[in-house]
């Protein structure tokens, strides 16, 4: 499976986000799942071992638990192959943080002239 149909899902996507937190028990990642977008645990199991068989999350046994964590090997190629195109957000992303400096600054003046004709 390509990386991207792995990424595809919403619901692999979502327990990507949770293991990035740091390591969760298979349990914990299902009630979250299964609270989030109503799906049974076998189904969020089924997502994992997609995770799981692609590379994307590992699993260790701690005792009678299993506990998920995230492999940043196929993020890092995902990473890698979105490098090209990054050059078309980049620039807008650039501007965004001078427009946003631009009104801390503005505010930061407000501030001060407030104060200042403050009696």
């Amino acid at each position: 499976m390509h990386a991207f149909d792995v990424l595809g899902d919403p619901v692999r996507r979502r327990i990507l986000e949770l293991l990035a937190e740091g390591e969760k028990t298979s349990g914990a990642v299902c009630a979250v799942i299964r609270e989030e977008f109503g799906i049974s645990q076998p189904a969020v199991s089924q997502h994992l071992k997609v995770l799981r068989d692609n590379g994307f999350a590992t699993v260790r046994a701690e005792g009678t638990r299993r506990l998920y964590a995230v492999d940043t090997g196929p993020l890092q190629d995902v990473d890698a192959w979105l490098e090209k195109f990054r050059r078309f957000w980049a620039p807008k992303l650039d501007a965004l943080e001078t427009e946003v400096a631009r009104g801390r600054r503005e505010r930061r003046r407000t501030a001060a002239d407030e104060t200042e004709n403050t009696p």
